[in-house]
């Protein structure tokens, strides 16, 4: 994004502010974007520092060189029981990575700029908005090594496109191009890599002068839908929507409906 200033760059992972939106770069492309436990502890630092910054209105999550994320770094493993410590000591930090951009109570953007596999497509999959570049490539990954699948993966893959289709995605682990991703449901729009940038930034800057708090209540509804029973659900979203007819938002949304103008959000 143009005209950021950069407020955290430790290692390979960089965090920039433009306005009220939050960009975080995975920027390890030596290693494909993969996570060593250093930096999967870093990025869930960074990402909870702008899932609870209240300046910020929107978080975007993207790579550099071609990569989104490609999971766990496995030349730092050895292919024996000693592995276990190493694969707790990155799934441990990138869980809370997900369960932090899942429940942020802001939008949040995964742009998905190339490669994506093993724990970070569970990343990807974590926002709200997923922009992939048309040479972006999603992968389970997972049975390639014999492992079974981590990054909340398991849980928003059925979720998102049905349990057969993730079934598909898992156990044949195909390489899903992001026209397909589209049409799975794994992604929300794919755009020409030279349209990516803008477009990326694009989403962010709308997302972030929108209704902060209505889109926080949205997300905890759609995460309550798959446990709650209907009429539970009802109550709750009576409950949430009368509480937000007292925001600065809902006010200047109503009189911009009724006076037929843009109204101007505040996340108030």
């Amino acid at each position: 994004m143009t005209g950021t200033d950069t407020d955290t760059n430790t290692d390979a992972i960089r965090l920039e502010r433009d306005d009220e939106t939050a960009t975080i770069t995975v920027d390890r492309p030596e290693r494909h974007n993969a996570m060593d436990e250093a930096v999967a502890r870093t990025l869930a630092r960074t990402v909870a520092q702008a899932a609870e910054d209240e300046a910020v209105r929107c978080l975007v999550l993207t790579g550099t060189g071609g990569v989104f994320n490609t999971g766990a770094d496995l030349s730092t493993f050895e292919g024996d029981e000693t592995d276990a410590e190493r694969l707790e000591a990155i799934a441990t930090p990138l869980h809370e990575t997900v369960s932090m951009l899942v429940s942020a109570p802001k939008p949040v953007v995964t742009g998905v700029n190339g490669v994506v596999a093993g724990g970070g497509l569970g990343l990807s999959l974590a926002g709200d908005v997923v922009l992939a570049a048309e040479d972006a490539r999603f992968e389970y990954a997972y049975p390639k090594i014999g492992l079974s699948g981590d990054g909340g993966a398991t849980w928003l893959l059925p979720r998102l496109v049905g349990r057969r289709t993730a079934q598909r995605i898992a156990f044949l682990d195909e390489p899903i191009d992001a026209g397909e991703a589209v049409e799975l449901g794994l992604a929300t729009e794919a755009v020409t890599s030279e349209r990516f940038d803008d477009r990326l930034e694009a989403i962010a800057s709308e997302l972030a002068s929108g209704p902060t708090k209505a889109y926080a209540e949205i997300k905890r509804l759609f995460a309550a839908a798959s446990t709650d029973g209907l009429e539970a659900h009802l109550a709750e979203e009576q409950e949430r929507i009368t509480d937000l007819a007292s925001t600065a938002d809902y006010a200047a949304g109503l009189r911009g409906f009724l006076e037929k103008e843009s109204p101007t959000f505040r996340g108030e």
